[in-house]
């Protein structure tokens, strides 16, 4: 009996959040980035709206991440474009900048793989397309990820944006089951590619 209560207990484990493996997470603080050129920088200021992020119920909900778009000018010197609000409550775990001045925002603080994981933006601060994983993959894909106690552990691998400034990039699963996505700049369209048992992608609609 006792045996029985033992693997009782162990699945019981297994399906819910308390067997998840714990995260520690740093602070947001503000951060800044390039585009390769640097025609552009974006600085990116840390929302308080952690009400809104999984695991953080009834706390406060305020303003979301400030992202801040500078320029260079013919001095040398940047100048403030644009000053717009993300979708992300807190912060980005990552994002880009294009020599056009495109911001790409990659997942959310304490919760990657929740609410807007991929994000693109244009240069004048317009939101062009974001993409929730429900957006991205089948349910069976979706399962098929890790998590811990505050995220989805849904890509591995490199991501940047590609020499001719068009594409977005990332691997989000590694060889041998080779997997990645891939964000047009121009209008935020995504394919997913694999390349088992052949080289193929589809294209998220």
């Amino acid at each position: 009996m006792s045996q029985i209560r033992n693997i009782l207990a162990f699945v019981l484990c297994l399906v819910s959040a308390q067997c998840l493996p714990a995260d520690d997470w740093p602070g947001p603080v503000i951060r800044e980035v390039f585009s390769n050129d640097r025609t552009y920088f974006v600085r990116i200021s840390p929302g308080e709206s952690l009400g809104e992020t999984v695991g953080f119920a009834g706390t406060r909900i305020g303003k979301r991440a400030v992202a801040e778009f500078f320029r260079v000018q013919a001095d040398r010197g940047y100048r403030l474009e644009q000053e717009i609000e993300l979708l992300n409550p807190v912060a980005p775990v990552d994002f880009f900048v294009s020599n056009a001045g495109a911001l790409i925002t990659l997942d959310n603080w304490h919760n990657v793989g929740y609410g807007s994981v991929l994000a693109l933006y244009r240069a004048d601060g317009k939101l062009v397309k974001a993409y929730k994983l429900a957006d991205l993959f089948s349910k069976s894909e979706l399962d098929s990820f890790s998590q811990s106690v505050s995220s989805i552990w849904w890509h591995k691998g490199p991501k940047y944006i590609d020499d001719s400034q068009r594409i977005f990039y990332m691997e989000y699963r590694e060889a041998p089951d080779y997997r990645e996505l891939i964000l047009k700049l121009s209008d935020g369209s995504a394919r997913l590619c694999r390349n088992s048992p052949k080289y193929e992608c589809r294209d998220v609609r």
